[in-house]
């Protein structure tokens, strides 16, 4: 089985930086997609950022300019460096990769989510 263990999440002031890891371990043939989505109490979960090679990445626009996302394959490890944190970035963060376990099968795990509280 392939799982995902996500660490960095804490209470920050307004303007502070963080950085979220998630490492994946188990029976990984290959990782596709790495991603950080989160949510706040009463909405859906949104994608903040997500990655599938040094080129090809994606993030929400409100996130744009001030959160960086960033793998290390050897490492099966994703990060998000999220700077200039506003109260609004307030929600629980979850990781999420895809990708094929040893059998050729394909995976879709999450984490079990880390909170990011950004309050003064």
């Amino acid at each position: 089985q392939v799982q995902v263990v996500e660490s960095g999440g804490g209470l920050v002031q307004p303007g502070e930086s963080l950085t979220l890891s998630c490492k994946a371990s188990g029976s990984i043939f290959s990782i596709y997609v790495m991603g950080w989505y989160r949510q706040v109490p009463g909405k859906q979960r949104e994608l903040v950022a997500d990655i599938a090679s040094t080129i090809t990445q994606h993030y929400a626009d409100d996130v744009k300019g001030r959160f960086t996302i960033s793998r290390d394959d050897a490492k099966r490890t994703v990060y998000l460096q999220m700077n200039s944190l506003k109260p609004e970035d307030t929600a629980v963060y979850y990781c999420y990769t895809s990708g094929w376990d040893d059998y050729r099968q394909e995976f879709r795990v999450w984490g079990q989510g880390t909170l990011v509280n950004v309050s003064s």
